[in-house]
Order: structure tokens, then C-alpha cells, then sequence
């Protein structure tokens, strides 16, 4: 039976295998050659070669600092959302496992803001932007700083509940017999948790920390409900940028793919790099 089974592995992988290549293997390397054309749709392409890539920084022979913009812009909201988030679900969660009344109550609490859809959380909270800003005769897109910060704060109090949730079920695994013998050994709260605690949460510390870069690079609902890039295209995240090309100009869909081309290659490079970085931590443990 066994040797059967071996015989026809095959059999039971082809489906999943058809259906990713389907899905995603044909569809990317068929996006890829279509940033190398120019096109409206999928099947009237011509080969014009590297232009697109040209027209992402240069028009009409004069820079184009747009994509730029949106690229370091991008990279400083990852940053501080990746730090603010991954931080507070970090405290909450440590609060949360020290056994006090009504834990499960505040597990729900800040866990619910991740089940609202984006796009519906941000008109919610632009409202309530927008009521505050009057105050000081300015809405949430007067500048590209209030349009950051209100992105931050959103982002955050949608994925701070989430994040919490995986460091509780992180500290939990870790055994009581660790903590028990440091504090036998004199260790004060601080000490247990730098050498006990966050070194067993290696492993929970990157997978938040992975899911918070990816959700800041690829965020794209909350940037277009709340500020839809403005003012004047200076709030757009890459995203949002990639989207603007594709389909607010007309004839620049190939620069729109593109863009995308530049933007998975960079998204594939950061992964690559915190990959390596954990694995080679964990190997000197």
C-alpha cells in the first residue's frame, strides 16, 4: 500500500500545483513581460522594452519625482508602524498573561478593531479626524504630515489587536520552569524578561514583525479612503501609487506594471533580508 502510494504522489499534488500555476506562477511572469510593453489591455501588447521603466522617474525628459516620493514616504510609514505596533501588542500582551481579572474581556476588546474591513474602519476615523482638525481650521489632507499620522494611528489600532494575539500565544508556550528558575536565581522582572522572555519570543517577534512590514508596504485601503493621496499626490503609499498609474492615466498602464515589477523585487529583497537575519540569530542561539 505504501509503495503505492509512493508511486502516485504525483497524483494527488498535480491539482494544487495546477491550480498555482494557474493563479499565480502564469499570471507573474506574464506581468513581468507586460512591464517590457505598452498596452490597454492583456492582449493588444507591444514591445517597447525599457521604456516604461525610464518614464517611472523621467517625463517628457524632465524627472519625475512622484514614485520616489511614495517609495521613502512608504518606507518611513512601515518603519513607524512596524515599531509603534509591534511595541504596544508586545506590552498589552504581557499584561494580559499576568493573570488579571477579565483578561479574556480585553483579548476581545482590542481584537475587534481587525475584523472591520479597512476601508469602512477609515471613514470612520475620518470623520472623527476631520471634527478634530476643524478645531484648528485644517482637515486630515492640509498636509502630507496630517495624512501620515492619521494613517499611522489607523493602521495601528486596527493591527495592534491582531499582533497581540500571536506574542499571547507565544508567551503562554513558554515554560514556567524557565521563569521559575531565573527568579530562583535572583533575576528581577527586567532581567526575566530580557533573558528569558523576548529571547523564547524569537521566533513570535518575527512573524509580527514580518506581517507588520508587508501590511505597511502593501497598505493600499486605508490610504484610499482616507486621503486618496492627497494633497496633490503627496500621502500616496506605493500602492496606491502603482494603482494611480495603472488607472488614472490613460496609455500608462505599462508603467503602472512596471512599477509593480519594482515593487514585488523590493517587497522579495526586505523579506529576503529578515529572513536572514532571524536564521542567522537563531543558529547562534
Amino acid at each position: 500500500m505504501q509503495k503505492a502510494n509512493r508511486k502516485y504522489w504525483w497524483l494527488f499534488v498535480l491539482p494544487t500545483m495546477a491550480a498555482f500555476a494557474i493563479g499565480f506562477i502564469i499570471p507573474f511572469f506574464y506581468g513581468i513581460f507586460l512591464s517590457f510593453c505598452k498596452f490597454t489591455t492583456v492582449t493588444d501588447w507591444k514591445w517597447i522594452g525599457l521604456k516604461n521603466y525610464t518614464k517611472i522617474l523621467f517625463v517628457n525628459g524632465k524627472l519625475d519625482t512622484t514614485f520616489l516620493h511614495s517609495l521613502w514616504y512608504t518606507s518611513l510609514f512601515t518603519l513607524v508602524t512596524v515599531l509603534i505596533i509591534n511595541l504596544a501588542a508586545f506590552g498589552i500582551a504581557l499584561l494580559l498573561t499576568k493573570g488579571i481579572r477579565g483578561t479574556n474581556i480585553f483579548r476581545t476588546v482590542f481584537f475587534m478593531p481587525n475584523l472591520i474591513g479597512g476601508i469602512v474602519l477609515s471613514y470612520i476615523w475620518l470623520m472623527i479626524f476631520n471634527a478634530f482638525l476643524q478645531k484648528i481650521s485644517q482637515t486630515i489632507v492640509s498636509n502630507q504630515w496630517n495624512a501620515f499620522w492619521g494613517m499611522v494611528i489607523v493602521v495601528c489600532w486596527q493591527q495592534i489587536g491582531y499582533m497581540m494575539i500571536i506574542y499571547v500565544a507565544g508567551i503562554q508556550n513558554i515554560s514556567a520552569d524557565l521563569i521559575e528558575a531565573a527568579k530562583i536565581d535572583g533575576a528581577n522582572s527586567w532581567q526575566v524578561l530580557r533573558n528569558v522572555t523576548i529571547p523564547m519570543l524569537r521566533p513570535t517577534i518575527t512573524i509580527c514583525s514580518f506581517l507588520t512590514l508587508t501590511n505597511g508596504f502593501k497598505l493600499f485601503d486605508q490610504n484610499l479612503a482616507l486621503t486618496g493621496g492627497n494633497p496633490a499626490k503627496q500621502s500616496q503609499l506605493l500602492a496606491l501609487n502603482i494603482y494611480d498609474t495603472m488607472y488614472g492615466t490613460n496609455g500608462w498602464q505599462g508603467v503602472g506594471q512596471a512599477k509593480a515589477v519594482i515593487f514585488f523585487i523590493l517587497v522579495a529583497v526586505i523579506a529576503l533580508i529578515q529572513n536572514r537575519l532571524t536564521t542567522s540569530k537563531e543558529v547562534e542561539q
